[in-house]
């Protein structure tokens, strides 16, 4: 007898939506950690000095964030258990980048529209940890 439950299509749409997501988040951490010198230069100075003085652990936030969501959400289209401490790993990741971005750093004003895509990685994340949890729940992760 199976000790899992057949997933519904939303689980499938959720974790294939989410597996996308994060990988995009992967492509945008490479982007930023090879960013050129010639691509720096060409950015506005607040942004500039936003990369140039970006404290280590912070970067290292920022991986965190992608690659443990990118695995999470592998984990979840692979209907895996691990899928909910890797996207808690990416959540608390991104809390610590963005207590950065959000409260420490000086170089960047986030008003406005800035603030959007924060806000939507947040949401998105927190969202992830509550959907691997209610998968496990259900037993749909095996």
């Amino acid at each position: 007898m199976s000790t899992t439950n057949k997933p519904t299509t939303i689980f499938w749409i959720i974790s294939i939506l989410a597996l996308f997501w994060n990988i995009m988040g992967v492509v945008s951490y490479l982007g930023q950690a090879y960013m050129t010198d010639e691509v720096l230069a060409a950015l506005p100075q607040a942004e500039q000095d936003y990369y140039s003085n970006t404290p280590a652990w912070v970067t290292a936030a920022f991986a965190i964030a992608v690659f443990a969501g990118a695995f999470g959400s592998l984990a979840l289209v692979l209907k895996k258990k691990l899928a909910l401490p890797l996207l808690q790993l990416s959540l608390l990741a991104v809390i610590a980048q963005f207590a950065y971005n959000f409260f420490m750093q000086d170089y960047v004003e986030l008003t406005g529209t800035r603030m959007i895509l924060p806000i939507v990685v947040l949401v998105i994340a927190a969202f992830l940890v509550w959907f691997a949890k209610s998968s496990k729940d259900k037993r749909w992760l095996s």
